[in-house]
Protein backbone atom coordinates (compact mmCIF):
# COMPACT_ATOMS: atom_id res chain seq x y z
CA UNK A 1 0.00 0.00 0.00
CA UNK A 2 1.27 3.46 -0.97
CA UNK A 3 2.20 5.68 1.72
CA UNK A 4 -0.20 8.92 1.76
CA UNK A 5 0.96 12.02 0.78
CA UNK A 6 2.79 14.00 2.84
CA UNK A 7 2.25 18.01 2.58
CA UNK A 8 5.13 19.40 2.60
CA UNK A 9 5.12 22.89 4.22
CA UNK A 10 7.88 25.34 2.57
CA UNK A 11 9.78 27.25 6.00
CA UNK A 12 10.33 30.32 3.65
CA UNK A 13 6.60 30.16 2.69
CA UNK A 14 5.32 30.19 6.02
CA UNK A 15 7.05 33.03 7.56
CA UNK A 16 5.69 34.83 4.68
CA UNK A 17 2.26 33.54 5.24
CA UNK A 18 3.35 34.36 9.27
CA UNK A 19 3.98 37.93 8.31
CA UNK A 20 1.25 38.36 6.04
CA UNK A 21 -1.09 37.81 8.75
CA UNK A 22 0.25 40.12 11.27
CA UNK A 23 0.17 42.84 8.68
CA UNK A 24 -3.06 41.99 7.51
CA UNK A 25 -5.48 40.96 10.95
CA UNK A 26 -5.89 44.53 11.98
CA UNK A 27 -7.36 45.64 8.92
CA UNK A 28 -9.30 42.36 9.35
CA UNK A 29 -10.58 43.17 12.88
CA UNK A 30 -10.48 46.73 11.80
CA UNK A 31 -8.67 47.46 15.48
CA UNK A 32 -4.58 47.95 15.90
CA UNK A 33 -3.40 45.02 17.80
CA UNK A 34 -0.10 45.17 19.73
CA UNK A 35 2.61 42.46 18.59
CA UNK A 36 0.15 39.54 17.79
CA UNK A 37 1.87 35.95 19.64
CA UNK A 38 2.07 33.29 17.25
CA UNK A 39 0.34 30.80 19.06
CA UNK A 40 -2.80 33.16 19.84
CA UNK A 41 -6.19 31.80 19.43
CA UNK A 42 -8.01 33.79 16.61
CA UNK A 43 -11.19 33.47 17.70
CA UNK A 44 -10.49 33.55 21.12
CA UNK A 45 -7.63 36.03 21.84
CA UNK A 46 -8.31 38.10 18.65
CA UNK A 47 -12.23 37.98 18.15
CA UNK A 48 -11.88 36.47 14.90
CA UNK A 49 -15.30 35.70 13.26
CA UNK A 50 -16.11 33.17 10.76
CA UNK A 51 -16.59 35.71 8.14
CA UNK A 52 -13.51 37.71 8.73
CA UNK A 53 -11.34 34.32 8.73
CA UNK A 54 -12.65 33.93 5.29
CA UNK A 55 -11.54 37.62 4.67
CA UNK A 56 -8.41 37.21 5.98
CA UNK A 57 -7.29 34.38 3.96
CA UNK A 58 -8.75 36.21 0.77
CA UNK A 59 -6.54 39.28 1.66
CA UNK A 60 -3.48 36.62 2.10
CA UNK A 61 -3.92 35.28 -1.26
CA UNK A 62 -3.99 38.48 -2.70
CA UNK A 63 -1.17 40.18 -0.79
CA UNK A 64 1.14 37.07 -1.13
CA UNK A 65 -0.20 36.16 -4.43
CA UNK A 66 -1.18 32.79 -3.82
CA UNK A 67 -4.53 30.19 -4.03
CA UNK A 68 -5.11 28.45 -1.03
CA UNK A 69 -7.07 25.19 -1.21
CA UNK A 70 -9.34 26.08 1.83
CA UNK A 71 -11.84 22.52 1.30
CA UNK A 72 -9.69 20.29 3.69
CA UNK A 73 -9.30 23.46 6.35
CA UNK A 74 -11.12 22.69 9.84
CA UNK A 75 -11.81 24.08 13.14
CA UNK A 76 -7.84 23.04 14.33
CA UNK A 77 -6.70 24.46 10.92
CA UNK A 78 -8.55 28.16 12.42
CA UNK A 79 -7.29 27.63 15.93
CA UNK A 80 -4.43 30.09 16.20
CA UNK A 81 -1.55 32.19 14.27
CA UNK A 82 1.24 29.04 13.77
CA UNK A 83 -1.92 26.62 12.87
CA UNK A 84 -3.47 28.45 9.97
CA UNK A 85 0.17 29.96 8.80
CA UNK A 86 0.80 26.05 8.59
CA UNK A 87 -2.28 25.44 6.46
CA UNK A 88 -1.84 27.96 4.50
CA UNK A 89 1.65 26.94 3.86
CA UNK A 90 0.97 23.33 3.31
CA UNK A 91 -2.58 23.86 0.99
CA UNK A 92 -1.24 25.85 -2.01
CA UNK A 93 -2.74 25.58 -5.14
CA UNK A 94 -0.35 25.60 -8.32
CA UNK A 95 -0.99 28.10 -10.51
CA UNK A 96 -1.33 27.25 -14.08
Amino acid sequence: MPDPVVQTTDPEMRERVLHGIGELLPRVLKRDLPEIPENACLFDDLGLTSAGTIELILELEESLDIQVDVEQITEDDLRSVTNLADYVAGHLIPED
